[in-house]
């Protein structure tokens, strides 16, 4: 996928200041290993956040600890409060009501994500008798509206297909369809244009954004595609090894990012100049792997980083505020005179 140029399409205002979700300190640990280490967000109504990074950041971890739906062993811990509610504290009762009804989940696969021995109208119908309370005659007419919603032809017949009878598209759309039934306040979408071409990715990102609109939702958007983010979101949090280490809104990211990690990926990707033509400069990578998320000294990125100092391994940074944004960098964020020497080696 590609970056567009650095400025992004004009998009609905969110709600400002009206708080959806809100994350603090949030710890998610599997035996022997620590995936998310004390990261803080917020997404507004109405809003798209974007979580990006490379595969093994920590992202996907933060969707399911989020919908509390870590697997067996894992720890959660911080605090997570959606509209009021700390979901951490809730019980099984309470989150059960929450999820599928105020937060919705598209998961990376659908083909793994929906069952293979129900046909798909029967599988959102299902949500809709749960929550909405609907009959069955009800929930499957409720059910032929979302399938025209999210633009599948034929609704009403292709109510009683399989999986296994639809492209990876069609079932991505069923997906999407499931997660907004009851119309949530919050929609994660995790990868959502995983294994599908870019066509069908325009596609299905163009349609989660028309349903935001339609249905006043907040979105996090979880991914690794630069270019998504740069059209689809209002901000963005950058995840490296299982902390954030930047947090800026997504013209600003795209218009100069601070962060040595968030330049590398900038650095990786292609972009789109005036006239549609794709920029003839190199393109760079950064050198080596993503680190461990385990508890380590100093910055995670460090082993990686061409500004990094000896300060950088004695302790992790903390996000500081820098031009309008917050970064984990002690070098970025210091005077920009003493930050060139460090770059520069003097």
């Amino acid at each position: 996928m590609t970056a567009p140029a650095s400025s992004a399409p004009a998009r609905s205002e969110p709600h400002a200041g009206n708080r959806l979700l809100d994350v603090r300190d949030l710890c998610v640990a599997f035996p022997g290993h620590l995936a998310v280490r004390g990261i803080s967000f917020h997404i507004d109504r109405g809003e798209t956040l974007a979580l990006v990074g490379e595969s093994g950041c920590g992202k996907s971890a933060t969707s399911l600890a989020v919908m509390r739906l870590l697997p067996p062993g894992a720890r959660i811990a911080g605090a997570v409060t959606f509209d009021g509610i700390d979901l951490v504290q809730a019980n099984e009762r309470t989150l059960r009501d929450l999820r599928g009804k105020r937060m919705g989940l598209i998961l990376q696969e659908p083909m793994t994500s929906l069952n293979p021995v129900l046909t798909i109208g029967d599988q959102i119908a299902e949500n809709l008798m749960r929550h909405e309370k609907l009959t069955r005659a009800q929930a499957r007419a409720r059910t032929v509206e979302l399938l025209d919603l999210v633009r599948i032809p034929d609704p009403a017949r292709r109510y009683d297909d399989y999986p296994h009878n639809m492209s990876g598209g069609m079932r991505q759309r069923v997906m999407i369809a499931m997660a907004v039934a009851c119309n949530p306040q919050l929609l994660i979408a995790d990868e959502p244009t995983t294994a599908l071409d870019v066509t069908l990715q325009s596609e299905v990102l163009e349609l989660l954004d028309s349903l935001r609109r339609q249905l006043d939702m907040a979105l996090l958007l979880i991914t690794h595609d630069l270019g998504v983010v740069a059209q689809w979101a209002d901000r963005v949090a950058v995840m490296y090894a299982g902390n954030i280490v930047e947090k800026a809104g997504a013209h600003a990211l795209f218009e100069n990012p601070a962060h040595p990690y968030s330049r590398g990926l900038m650095g990786s990707t292609l972009r789109l100049e005036g006239g549609g033509h794709y920029t003839s400069q190199r393109l760079t990578e950064i050198p080596g792997t993503v680190a461990s998320a385990l508890h380590e000294p100093g910055c995670n990125f460090a082993p990686r980083c061409a500004l990094a100092t000896a300060d950088c391994r004695i302790a992790p940074p903390p996000l500081r505020p820098f031009e309008g944004r917050q970064v984990a960098c002690p070098v970025v964020t210091q005077p920009s005179k003493e930050a060139d020497r460090v770059a520069a080696g003097r």
